[in-house]
């Protein structure tokens, strides 16, 4: 398939998902690296119960509010 014929079909809303290989899909700069943190227990409590109360893992939360930080010191 051409790209222009590519582009048109997705242009036209319609389902170009059988012509590309997401086995092989990256997200730039999403790469992951595992790292431990140790918390003190009364932070694990109001992160659980804050994660609780929207209904998310708790690494959900960390992970928005450091990446919310961040922005700010960018």
């Amino acid at each position: 398939m051409k790209a222009r014929d590519f582009d048109k079909e997705f242009d036209e809303n319609k389902n170009i998902t059988r012509y590309l290989d997401i086995s092989k899909a990256r997200r730039p700069g999403q790469v992951q690296k595992r790292v431990n943190v140790d918390f003190p227990l009364w932070m694990i409590k109001l992160l659980d119960k804050e994660a609780k109360r929207l209904g998310v893992p708790r690494q959900s939360i960390i992970k928005v509010w450091v990446a919310e930080r961040l922005e700010k010191v960018s």
